[in-house]
């Protein structure tokens, strides 16, 4: 089973051109995390104990928020998830995730900001699995 956690040049190509001058960008994020979080190659914020690959997600929030908040994005729902009701059963997420970005440019300026990079391997050492679908506002609809 194939799994996904960073971004390919390809498809972070695809989603500027995509996106650029649209506006808000809404990021629904499924995550799955590991039993143990691992931090091989990220040894300057590894905990000094063995933590869940939850806790080191927490902890990647922790830090991260400040970081949204700067660039003006915020974290509109954060929840807890299992199966789907309509969808693949051995398809399951532990937690779920939205956050607002104002723009395309904004969530670039986030994910470049060098601070916010200095512990963003807590995210990679708490996931086993995630997906990232970036939203656009459908103004058709009224």
């Amino acid at each position: 089973m194939d799994t996904y956690v960073d971004v390919t040049q390809e498809s972070g190509r695809a989603f500027y051109q995509k996106f650029y001058s649209k506006g808000k960008v809404v990021m629904l994020n499924l995550l799955r995390f590991k039993s143990v979080a691992d931090y091989t190659n990220f040894e300057s914020i590894k905990p000094a104990n063995e933590i869940s690959g939850e806790e080191a997600y927490n902890l990647y929030m922790k830090h991260t928020l400040p970081y949204l908040k700067e660039a003006g994005s915020k974290v509109l729902f954060l929840g807890k998830s299992e199966n789907f009701l309509i969808g693949p059963n051995h398809e399951t997420w532990d937690f779920v995730l939205l956050v607002e970005h104002t723009s395309v440019e904004a969530f670039m300026k986030f994910a470049e900001n060098k601070g916010y990079l200095k512990t963003a391997g807590h995210r990679k050492a708490a996931l086993e699995d995630s997906r990232l679908l970036p939203i656009s506002e459908n103004k058709t609809i009224s």
